[in-house]
Formats: C-alpha cells, sequence, structure tokens
C-alpha cells in the first residue's frame, strides 16, 4: 500500500505526497512517448492529499454540479453551522443538524439528504476507514457507492487523492477522455475502449499518469 511523505516546504501544512511519486514518473517516462515530453513541464508539482476521509468526502458531495466558488461559499456556510468554533467536522455533529438549518447554508434538499447518509455511515461505522490501508481499490469503492451521493467517479477521486492509491484510472472523468483525446489522438473523440488501451502502458500507476494528462489540460494543479 501506497506511503505518504510529509510535505514539501512550499506545501500546505498537513498535506502528505505520495512516496512513490519519482518512481512512477521515471516508469512512465520510459513507457509513454507523451508523458515523457509532459512530465518535466511540471517540475516538482505533484499530488497532495489532505484532510480526513469523511471530510473530504462531505466536500465532494457539497461540489457536485456547482462552480467551484459556490462550491466554496456553501462550503464554508456548512462548515459554520457543523463545526462552530473553527472545531474539525464530525459525522455524529452533521447526523445531528436538521434539514431546514442545512438548507440556509445554501444546500439543496438532496444534498442534504447525501450529507445525512454519509454521516450515518460514519457514525454508525458502516465504513471501514481504519481498514482501507489493507483493502483492495474494488472493495473500497464498493463500501463508498453504498453512500447516497456517491458514485463510482467520485469513489474513484477519493482514492487517487485522499488514500493516493498509484493505480486508478478514472474512465467516467470527462477531462481525462478529453486528454487522452487532445494527447494521443489529435483530438479526435475517444472511446472508453481506447483510453483504456492506453492506460495500459502506465500501469502500475496509472492515477499518476491520470494527473498529468489532467495538468495538460489546466496547468492548476487539480484538488479534491
Amino acid at each position: 500500500m501506497p506511503k505518504a511523505l510529509p510535505p514539501a516546504a512550499d506545501e500546505p501544512p498537513g498535506t502528505v505526497t505520495p512516496s512513490y511519486w519519482d518512481d512512477a514518473c521515471r516508469h512512465l517516462a520510459r513507457r509513454d512517448r507523451v508523458l515523457k515530453k509532459l512530465i518535466p513541464k511540471f517540475g516538482e508539482a505533484r499530488l497532495t492529499s489532505r484532510g480526513d476521509a469523511f471530510t473530504t468526502l462531505a466536500r465532494s458531495i457539497v461540489g457536485q454540479q456547482i462552480s467551484v466558488k459556490a462550491a466554496q461559499s456553501v462550503w464554508d456556510r456548512f462548515v459554520s453551522l457543523a463545526a462552530p468554533g473553527g472545531a474539525g467536522l464530525v459525522a455524529q455533529q452533521v447526523q445531528g443538524l436538521e434539514v431546514p438549518r442545512m438548507r440556509e447554508a445554501g444546500l439543496s434538499a438532496r444534498k442534504c439528504e447525501y450529507l445525512l447518509d454519509l454521516a450515518r455511515h460514519f457514525a454508525g461505522d458502516q465504513v471501514r476507514p481504519a481498514d482501507w490501508q489493507a483493502m483492495d481499490d474494488e472493495a473500497i469503492i464498493g463500501e463508498l457507492v453504498a453512500i447516497r451521493g456517491i458514485g463510482r467517479w467520485t469513489a474513484e477521486m477519493f482514492l487517487i487523492f485522499h488514500l493516493m492509491r498509484p493505480n486508478v484510472m478514472p474512465l467516467d472523468d470527462l477531462g481525462l477522455i478529453k486528454g487522452i483525446s487532445l494527447n494521443y489522438f489529435s483530438g479526435e473523440p475517444v472511446s472508453r475502449a481506447e483510453a483504456r488501451e492506453v492506460g495500459e502502458a502506465w500501469a502500475p500507476f496509472r492515477s499518476v499518469a491520470t494527473w498529468y494528462i489532467w495538468r495538460s489540460l489546466d496547468p492548476v494543479p487539480v484538488d479534491y
């Protein structure tokens, strides 16, 4: 299972980076002509993970189908409601919130339902974060998609950005498909099968390759 390194000097406190990153970059540069040219463009930038599992998943629910700016505004109001005084977000506290108060933070009725279901799963030990390091990717995805509002794409983003699993390839991600189209097929439409075939050369570091493909579309680091 991947280990984490402490943050570099220019990274925010509380972040960690994968210990496998440099090995992955060397592997990908040997195996893939596109990544050989792409990786050096971004210097020492790399994937980082921050926050706890519950907070990360709650934030992903809040941000669904709204702009980044709007999501941040709603998230700030929700955290002020659920964790006043700057305390960390705790499932038991969220579980005790009433829907009308949550709606006042700017959450839709459906997102309120999703957040309460997420809180129930964590507070009731229906998910097992302590066991995830010993579980394979598909087993973790199976636990997460049982929570309302979390589909496979969200679960895969969680595997990449929170657990920093090295070999995830989110074929439902439109940015990844667009990046493969532009970098490997001269902008022509790409099927999932074609994208999967490109990713075969990336194993066992598909997450790292995906991160660089995202960066090729937007030089600002992808965050989750």
